[in-house]
């Protein structure tokens, strides 16, 4: 055998192992166990919290490393959307400070859905109002800030007062829209 041959040998050999080993990795995507995966995960992006729950608890002990972490987040997440779910207050002011506490925690999607739910049952909750213009405050939505802030004040005067030493809303500060609101007595 000569040396060009021996090297087209070798050449070939390592272009061989190098597909099988791809062909290897593209399979790995395709096994059961990560269509399970994908399956679970789509469950929980259409908001079926139960039965992404259990196709990810089922899929946990057997689930290799790579996707081991990801699929305890998606269980956690399940379990608090279904536990938020259950909860029930016995009153408005309760269901509020468990709103607050989602929105200290930075979970604003859900702190948003829970003071929505208290104006849905109780549309003069200033407080609710308030609290939902600190959330708005904090995430950049001047314009619903403003809203939510002014139908507060509407309904209670008293909350022109304690925005105006809030620090939740050190993001409206520049806002002469902010400032008119909490002073309007100011020319």
């Amino acid at each position: 055998m000569t040396q060009d041959a021996r090297t087209a040998a070798a050449s070939r050999k390592k272009n061989a192992a190098a597909a099988a080993k791809s062909d290897g990795h593209k399979s790995a995507r395709t096994e059961p166990v990560f269509q399970h995966y994908e399956a679970a995960v789509l469950l929980l992006q259409q908001g079926k919290y139960e039965k992404a729950l259990n196709a990810l608890e089922k899929l946990l002990p057997g689930a290799p490393s790579e996707i081991k972490d990801r699929c305890r987040m998606y269980i956690s997440t399940c379990q608090r959307q279904l536990l938020g779910r259950a909860r029930s207050f016995p009153t408005p002011e309760e269901h509020y400070d468990y709103a607050i506490s989602l929105l200290n925690t930075g979970y604003y999607e859900e702190a948003r859905e829970q003071l929505s739910q208290i104006l849905n049952d109780h549309p003069g909750a200033d407080y609710a109002f308030y609290g939902l213009a600190v959330l708005e405050s904090i995430t950049g939505r001047a314009q619903d800030c403003l809203s939510s802030l002014a139908r507060a004040i509407e309904l209670n005067p008293k909350s022109r007062v304690q925005a105006r030493v809030d620090n939740d809303f050190q993001n409206m500060a520049d806002d002469p829209r902010f400032t008119e609101l909490l002073y309007p007595e100011v020319p």
